[in-house]
């Protein structure tokens, strides 16, 4: 089994804020930490994930005192933001390959693929792009 795995902001943000697929989230965190998987992310992760649930108050989806006390859950999780310069490169590639209109994502998959591990994501546009194309992708929900 693979010690190592990969999130995006989509899978992060499931796990904290009530959404579709929130259980399973949670039901793959819990099953990360009893075993003692690492979980990786590109250092961007942070800014989007402030970012979404910022958000989610602003429109008035999630009460602004919640999204405050997700992001204060979200700085205790226990991941490792990870930064190296020839992601960029590798991030820029694929997204050109995928026919991206930004970078974000790719970074993501840029990560994955340098460390050999699954990126879990609950973005299914995201997934329908790269799945069966990208190895290491995989569907919140397998």
């Amino acid at each position: 089994m693979n010690k190592t795995v990969c999130v995006d902001a989509s899978f992060v943000v499931a796990l904290l804020a009530p959404e579709r697929y929130t259980a399973s989230a949670i039901a793959l965190w819990e099953i990360w930490m009893q075993d003692d998987i690492e979980v990786l992310v590109p250092t961007l992760l942070n800014y989007e994930v402030t970012s979404a649930l910022y958000r989610k108050a602003f429109t008035g989806k999630y009460a602004a005192e919640d999204a405050h006390a997700a992001l204060q859950q979200f700085l205790k999780l226990d991941i490792e933001s990870i930064y190296l310069p020839e992601l960029n490169l590798t991030a820029s590639a694929l997204a050109k390959q995928y026919n991206r209109p930004n970078t974000y994502d790719a970074h993501y998959l840029a990560l994955a693929e340098h460390f050999a591990c699954p990126l879990w994501t609950a973005d299914e546009r995201l997934y329908n792009v790269v799945k069966g194309k990208f190895e290491f992708i995989k569907w919140i929900e397998d």
